[in-house]
């Protein structure tokens, strides 16, 4: 659950703190104290864009944290596989924001608003003041039936989308194959000269990285020989101060006295090992400079074959491998060209079969879909006689798409009679706002059972009701508070009077500047809201009267209210 939010310049809030509890947390107050602003900034923490113009002071950053007490073990277990996992319990998100730039972290690391989205959707349920209008779009019915069935129809969905992948494949393919003789001419024609080409060339893997060597070592070997020719001077026996020469000398020297000193001959010794090493050097040092003389036309035929490598590689491929494996793929594609006919009826029958398959697929899914659409009618039918819809009826149609997409080819409408002898019609034909944050609530109490996410927000979900109906929406969000943590921002005292936690907020004018206030309300201090909002700018004492006994109804209503 979301046990603590801090918010900090941001609009009309200048710092504050708040902790919620379990239950039923209600936030009241007077129109524009900013409570919409406070529970907004979750949705900013949580990745949200922003207008600049909602920092408060520009010269400072704005800052929300959120922390998450993460009891539910599956939460947990895929807030892990997200790679975020619970430190001691916790989830702490914050995001800062500062000009047009701002850092989100999760548990004090820097992170992503996709990775902060993704955690949030584990954590918590946020509805909005206009979320209820999202009701009226037929994307989002089917979106709420399938996340109803999630585990009825998982593998239909899998098995449909895997299907279409297969399919869209095949059909992108034979509709890019249908081209005209001369088309079909021209690029053949193409394709036989980039074969060609890389045929007549004939490259070998490893040849050009060969030739380069060998290219670098004829171009420098004027240079190489030039510079071996004073090795050999300053090392050989060919000149006077030659390496060897004096060697050879100092040992003729060495060996006439040596027998005069037997020590001498370990002397003598390792003079003769010199001698000898300097002799092989000499050999091999002769030897490599006589492989550095090649005629002209053997520099010229490199040049010319590592020109025409590299002019494939700039052509076909950074390396001879890639440069032979696009030339099998070219002939791949010569040879349908030239059994055209051939290969497009193949490729016909394998995009029938793949479409009969995904068709099959669609039709699997679909009828999973109705099984649960009547499960889900049935439910949401319940629910709103639960919110004072005593007589309504309500039904899931089923239309098919034109053409196929990832999800099926079914097309979902909510339709409704909310009052007897009313036509059955779409929802976009005959709610009113309150009817519709009605049939949201009921909703959102079926969803609530059917997933593990412990906070569930709502945003004036009590927008256009009143009366038995207010007295019912009230009933309904205690009833969802025994087994999830919700916070909800009401007008309605018949909400606010079943809290677990009420908070108010309030709009306060200090030295000149307006900044909202929150202050936890327990007791009378609830009662004393509660009349405010009963009894607007005059409190009576029947006013009060009243707030107290709402107040204590709603205990009992409470106590003894069964899921």
């Amino acid at each position: 659950m979301l046990s603590y939010l801090h918010v900090k310049n941001l609009a009309l809030i200048d710092d504050v703190e708040v902790e919620f509890g379990p239950g039923l947390n209600i936030l009241t107050g007077e129109t524009g104290a900013g409570k919409s602003v406070l529970i907004g900034s979750i949705s900013l923490a949580l990745g949200k864009k922003m207008s600049r113009e909602m920092i408060r002071n520009e010269n400072q950053p704005a800052l929300v944290e959120l922390v998450f007490s993460v009891e539910n073990e599956k939460c947990r277990e895929k807030l892990e596989r997200l790679g975020c996992p619970p430190e001691d319990g916790q989830m702490i998100i914050s995001r800062k924001i500062t000009g047009g730039r701002s850092i989100s972290r999760m548990n004090g690391e820097v992170c992503t608003a996709a990775q902060v989205r993704q955690a949030a959707l584990l954590l918590l349920d946020l509805h909005g003041q206009h979320e209820h209008q999202s009701l009226l779009y037929q994307e989002k019915q089917l979106e709420i039936l399938d996340a109803f069935g999630k585990e009825a129809l998982g593998r239909e969905k899998d098995t449909v989308k895997e299907a279409y992948v297969r399919w869209q494949k095949l059909h992108r393919e034979l509709t890019e194959s249908s081209r005209d003789e001369e088309q079909r001419r021209r690029e053949t024609a193409f394709l036989e000269f980039e074969i060609n080409e890389i045929r007549e060339a004939d490259p070998v893997c490893g040849e050009d990285e060969r030739l380069e060597a060998q290219y670098r070592k004829m171009s420098g070997s004027r240079q190489i020989l030039e510079s071996l020719s004073h090795v050999q001077e300053r090392t050989g026996y060919d000149t006077e101060g030659g390496a060897a020469a004096q060697t050879g000398r100092a040992l003729q020297e060495l060996t006439r006295v040596v027998q005069l000193d037997q020590p001498l001959s370990q002397l003598s010794s390792m003079l003769s090992d010199i001698d000898g090493l300097l002799n092989d050097f000499n050999r091999e040092l002769a030897g490599y400079m006589s492989g550095l003389d090649f005629p002209e036309e053997t520099f010229y035929e490199t040049e010319q074959r590592l020109n025409l490598l590299n002019h494939l590689k700039s052509r076909y491929g950074a390396t001879i491998r890639q440069v032979l494996d696009y030339a099998e793929k070219k002939q791949e594609e010569l040879e349908r060209l030239y059994n055209y006919e051939t290969w497009k009826k193949e490729l016909e029958e394998k995009t029938a079969a793949a479409e009969k398959e995904l068709q099959e697929a669609c039709q699997a899914l679909s009828r999973k879909r109705k099984q649960q659409a009547k499960i889900l009618e049935e439910n949401i039918r319940r629910g709103l006689q639960d919110l004072n819809f005593l007589d309504v009826v309500f039904e899931i149609a089923f239309e098919q798409t034109s053409g196929y997409t990832p999800g099926g080819r079914d097309k979902i409408e909510f339709r409704i009679s909310a009052n007897p002898g009313e036509p059955v019609l779409p929802l976009s034909r005959v709610v009113s706002g309150g009817e519709l944050s009605r049939i949201m609530l009921a909703i959102k109490t079926i969803m609530a059972d059917k997933d593990e996410t412990e906070t569930l927000i709502f945003d004036e979900i009590d927008t256009g009701i009143s009366g038995r109906t207010a007295q019912k929406v009230s009933e309904k969000m205690a009833v969802i508070a025994k087994n999830h943590q919700v916070i909800c921002i009401t007008h309605l005292p018949q909400i606010a009077a079943m809290a677990d936690s009420h908070f108010e907020i309030i709009k306060k004018v200090e030295n000149g500047e307006t900044t909202t206030r929150i202050q936890v309300l327990t007791g009378e201090g609830s009662v004393q809201e509660l009349a405010r909002m009963l009894g607007g700018a005059k409190i009576t004492d029947n006013v009060l009267s009243s707030a107290r006994e709402m107040k204590e109804l709603a205990q009992v209503q409470k106590n003894t209210s069964v899921k």
